[in-house]
């Protein structure tokens, strides 16, 4: 191999390892501002020795094997009076989920991680179980139940399965009296216009055995199929699971301009990353156009042995 082949070699060597180095510092802040965007979701982390007040009352205390409120009132996503023991017919487990449907944040993830866990899980709905979704904020409305049904619903993908998808609506005694029994602790914080129109809660998903008594826990926004199906399987032969690790995914509004403010930041550090990644991928091409360029100018000159030979 010629020197100058070592030298290309070499320099290529060298910018794939300067561009790792630079790519090993970039990625992290990157990573960072992703999850620093989403201002109004953490994982509970710890502001000294203590959460931040808002979370003190935020919770979920895992009730294994407490007795739903069946007697509990609500109205369905079709506008009719119904009692939370409609949905346990003593042959049947149920998911059972509390969230609020104008939420502008976690709600949305747990839906979407219960449903596609659900897709893969090989029970039909309102046939092997019943899925109950229970608002928690008392001012939302069965036409907005409905809505929230029919997008879920059409993102499972199977719509002759509407029959196991409620959606209720209640009033703050009897929503408090599910949210109790599952050990749900959430409170009422200001929106971003100041008024109290959000809540700060966490995520989880809870299934019930045929005779609503809780049977399992699932925490966070991301379920696994077959952690659910064997939930189901259990909770329909009456047996209790055992709890889980106690790691909550909070969703709140703390503080509006604070929370405004970071969202800003994190997506000014995103576009710094995004330029300077830019940046390398321009380094990078210059210098294998180079390193070409190199290569060809070397192929083109004369082989001085065998000039000097000819000569």
């Amino acid at each position: 191999m010629s020197a100058l082949s070592t030298i290309r070699s070499k320099s290529k060597a060298a910018t794939f390892t300067g561009a790792a180095i630079l790519l090993a510092l970039v990625a992290p802040s990157m990573l960072q501002a992703q999850v620093s965007s989403y201002g109004d979701k953490t994982q509970g982390e710890n502001t000294g020795d203590q959460l931040p007040t808002v979370l003190q009352k935020v919770q979920v205390t895992q009730h294994l094997n407490a007795q739903l409120p069946l007697s509990a009132k609500f109205v369905d996503d079709t506008g009719t009076p119904v009692t939370l023991g409609k949905y346990f017919d003593g042959k049947h487990p149920a998911v059972i989920t509390t969230v609020y449907y104008n939420c502008p944040m976690l709600c949305s993830e747990e839906m979407d991680g219960l449903t596609g866990a659900l897709e893969m899980v090989h029970l039909v709905p309102g046939k092997d179980f019943q899925i109950v979704v229970i608002s928690i904020d008392p001012s939302e409305t069965p036409k907005l139940a409905a809505q929230k049904k029919a997008f879920y619903l059409k993102r499972y993908g199977h719509p002759e399965t509407a029959d196991g998808w409620h959606f209720l609506v209640g009033q703050r005694p009897d929503i408090d009296a599910v949210t109790n029994a599952i050990g749900f602790g959430y409170v009422r914080v200001p929106g971003p216009d100041g008024r109290l129109t959000q809540f700060a809660h966490a995520s989880s998903i809870q299934i019930a055995t045929p005779q609503g008594k809780l049977a399992q826990y699932y925490l966070g926004v991301e379920y696994s199929p077959k952690d659910v199906l064997l939930g189901l399987i259990d909770a329909s032969g009456n047996k209790i699971g055992s709890p889980v690790a106690n790691i909550l995914t909070y969703c709140y509004h703390y503080d509006p301009q604070n929370n405004k403010h970071s969202l800003i930041v994190a997506r000014a550090v995103q576009l710094g990353g995004i330029v300077t990644v830019a940046s390398l991928g321009g380094f990078m091409f210059l210098m294998f156009r180079r390193d070409v360029q190199l290569g060809r100018n070397h192929d083109n000159e004369p082989d001085d042995d065998n000039h000097r030979r000819n000569g």
